[in-house]
């Protein structure tokens, strides 16, 4: 049996805004002399595949400084796929079930400016898809005093700078080395690494110059071939590919933009693939691709092709793709007794991401499967339990759905939204209900909103609670200040340990209640609170002064069984040391005085 032959890896691009990946990947992708001369960059929907030869015209000088003269011969990958449309977004919907339909991926850093937000969800999204990856530190034209040179692999480029610059770029490196470690990644210079499956390379690049993409592109085939080979066997068979867009284009109605990963697509195929209200079955009329053009995302004109090898972007025009979900799965049937067969398989697998269930939980939406799918995965990792996960903007029943879970939580009451809007009937339900909606177009960001207002609300809640309870106070009746005995009895006292607020309850110390605390005033102005070694005058209601209270008399503040509790339990740390003992004196007091079948 002939072996198999490999398709090209597919390479997505990942990294904060203008850090350079845009700049970096149209580097890659504009068809220089050197792709002139060897078959030029073909490009596809959503991506663009360099040739092996480019590859290796390109990196010449690389591959004969390193004395690998024969590396030509041992690659048996066609070339690499490149996904040309940078955005985490795009990213997540290359899912193909447990894992990613990208087979690489390049992690896009500012070498002047570090990990940023976006980087952080990067890392976040290439750790849940389990996708390998290498770092481009990108920006090196910009380390000042930086001799270029334009094309040239950054391993010889290095040796041509001075020694200043030397030490600059080595140093931003390693400060990217350190921010990495700090994300569990080993990372090194890629010219350090020996074992590349131990540690993650970093390749010093500049989109604007091109120093440093040999260096990359030759990383990236050498890493695929020799840890990849069983993923990239390539399959003959019907195609297996993602969703990756829905668009409607004129003349065409509605179409998919498909990235294939496996086996071959023909004009006529029938395919599966997921919808809004179900699986779809349709027969595609139309496989069409961009001709070559110098920058292919203006003015692109397309070619109708009759197949599609993977990997490969292809644009499907077919009919009833009108409610297509972009992440969706996309499966090539022989005939429709197997693509009810796939549609069931498809319907299992998009179930497994969108759900709705009747547990206390947030409620989610996003705008695909793939977006979807990553920001549930993260809410998990967070221990955020999801009542409801779906695609589309947020409508009235998912404000619903949160008024259902504030009943039992009222920090789960939420609705979190990634790239949708809000219905204009659901927006005026929740603000009338008061159920907060929160949207970002960033994951980790997302969530980290929805983590830091429930941090605030439950500060909120517990200073509010604080204020509720009783504090354990001690006072002290000072002889001399007695400013009216009654109606209310308006004396001088010394808070002798803990606080006490107007609405506390006063007892003696045999345990019999006194009266309330009205106001507590100093200098004729009223204060929220007093505490240990204040002197003011308060205003009691209920006691006669010289009856059930008198000068030189200690009162307690007369905490009430549940306050105590809570004080002792919950809010324990907020008690300093005399304050917990005034509470115990308080406690022995009232188990003194209350009945046994009542005990306090």
């Amino acid at each position: 049996m002939a072996e198999k032959k490999l398709r090209s890896p597919i390479v997505s691009v990942l990294g904060h805004v203008d850090h350079g990946k845009t700049t970096l990947l149209d580097y890659i992708r504009k068809t220089r002399v050197a792709a002139k001369e060897y078959g030029g960059i073909t490009q596809h929907i959503g991506a663009s595949f360099v040739p092996l030869e480019v590859i290796l015209h390109m990196a010449k000088p690389l591959i004969e400084a390193l004395k690998r003269h024969k590396l030509a011969e041992s690659i048996k990958l066609p070339g690499l796929l490149f996904i040309d449309l940078p955005g985490h977004e795009v990213f997540s919907n290359l899912r193909r079930r447990g894992s990613s339909v990208a087979d690489l991926a390049i992690l896009v850093i500012d070498v002047n400016e570090g990990i940023k937000e976006q980087t952080i969800e990067s890392i976040e999204l290439l750790r849940a898809r389990r996708v390998p990856f290498v770092v481009a530190a990108n920006k090196i034209d910009l380390i000042p005093g930086r001799v270029s040179r334009p094309n040239y692999p950054v391993l010889l480029s290095y040796k041509q700078q001075p020694e200043r610059v030397r030490y600059e770029l080595e140093k931003r490196v390693y400060d990217l080395v350190g921010q990495l470690a700090e994300f569990g990644f080993d990372a090194d210079l890629y010219r350090n690494i020996k074992d590349f499956r131990k540690k993650i390379p970093i390749i010093p690049t500049s989109g604007v110059t091109g120093e440093g993409v040999p260096d990359l592109l030759l990383i990236l085939l050498g890493v695929a071939q020799r840890f990849m080979g069983d993923r990239l066997k390539l399959d003959l068979g019907p195609a297996k590919g993602v969703v990756l867009e829905t668009k409607k284009v004129e003349g065409a109605g509605r179409v998919i933009d498909v990235i294939l990963y496996d086996g071959i697509l023909r004009r006529n195929d029938l395919i599966v693939l997921g919808g809004k209200d179900g699986p779809i079955i349709t027969r595609i009329r139309a496989l069409l691709m961009p001709e070559p053009l110098e920058e292919i995302r203006v003015g692109r004109k397309f070619r109708s092709v009759e197949e599609v090898v993977a990997a490969a972007g292809v644009r499907i025009v077919a009919p009833n793709l009108e409610k297509a979900l972009a992440g969706s799965p996309l499966y090539a049937a022989k005939s429709m007794e197997e693509a009810q067969e796939l549609a069931k398989k498809v319907v299992e697998e998009i179930e497994s991401i969108t759900f709705k269930t009747d547990k206390v939980g947030v409620i989610v939406k996003a705008d695909t499967l793939g977006t979807l799918e990553a920001l549930v995965n993260m809410l998990k990792r967070e221990n955020i339990p999801v009542r409801l996960a779906d695609v589309g903007d947020i409508t009235k029943s998912d404000v619903f759905e949160a008024i259902a879970v504030r009943s039992s939580d009222k920090y789960l009451g939420v609705i979190l939204g990634f790239n949708v809007d809000v219905m204009p009937e659901a927006k005026r339900l929740a603000e009338y209900e008061n159920i907060p909606i929160i949207l970002d177009n960033i994951i980790y960001r997302l969530v980290e909103r929805y983590q830091e207002r429930v941090k605030q609300e439950r500060e909120r809640d517990r200073l509010e609670l604080l204020k509720r309870l009783v504090y354990p106070a001690k006072i002290k009746l000072l002889p001399g200040y007695v400013f009216r005995t009654r109606d209310p009895a308006i004396v001088g006292i010394e808070v002798l340990g803990g606080t006490i607020r107007p609405g506390y309850p006063l007892m003696r110390p045999d345990g019999k209640h006194v009266g309330e605390i009205l106001q507590i005033q100093s200098e004729g102005q009223p204060l929220e609170y007093a505490k240990a070694g204040d002197r003011v005058a308060i205003s009691i209601r209920g006691p006669t002064v010289g009856r059930q209270i008198r000068p030189g008399m200690i009162l307690y503040t007369d905490v009430p069984k549940r306050d105590a509790l809570e004080r002792l339990t919950t809010y324990s740390k907020e008690l300093s040391p005399d304050e917990k003992e005034i509470l115990r004196e308080i406690i022995k007091i009232k188990r003194k005085t209350v009945s046994k079948a009542r005990p306090y």
